[in-house]
């Protein structure tokens, strides 16, 4: 069976619904902790930093994120494209998806399988179901 591999703007709309996703969940946890008094700045700060540097990895090791799955495109090991990314693998990846932003995307249509920097450091490839 032949893959089929992501487009940049497949890639975009699922970062830009994962983004979406994250602000109203930080708007639901802002809400939450309204509801207490004296909330220190520190438990603000620990969750909104962990919806941000949890939710993408952790998604992407046990499954894929909310936009990847309406998007109809996974993360998968560059060797093994029916095996999933281990965690450390997709800390990896975040890590440097994050630090390189958009410079990342620059090797996307150098390349016949579509892979990024960050697809590169970390051993994944992206497939469009």
């Amino acid at each position: 069976m032949e893959e089929n591999y992501p487009s940049l703007k497949n890639r975009v709309q699922s970062t830009f619904i994962d983004t979406i996703l994250i602000v109203i969940l930080m708007y639901v946890f802002a809400n939450i902790l309204n509801k207490f008094e004296n909330v220190p700045d520190s438990v603000r700060i620990a969750g909104f930093l962990a919806l941000w540097l949890v939710y993408e990895p952790f998604c992407m090791a046990f499954g894929c994120t909310v936009g990847n799955y309406l998007s109809k495109i996974r993360v998968r090991k560059e060797t093994d494209s029916s095996k999933r990314i281990n965690i450390l693998q997709a800390i990896l990846r975040y890590i440097f998806k994050l630090a390189l932003g958009w410079i990342s995307f620059l090797t996307i249509h150098t390349n016949q399988r579509r892979r990024a920097i960050h697809d590169f450091i970390s051993g994944s490839v992206m497939i469009k179901l």
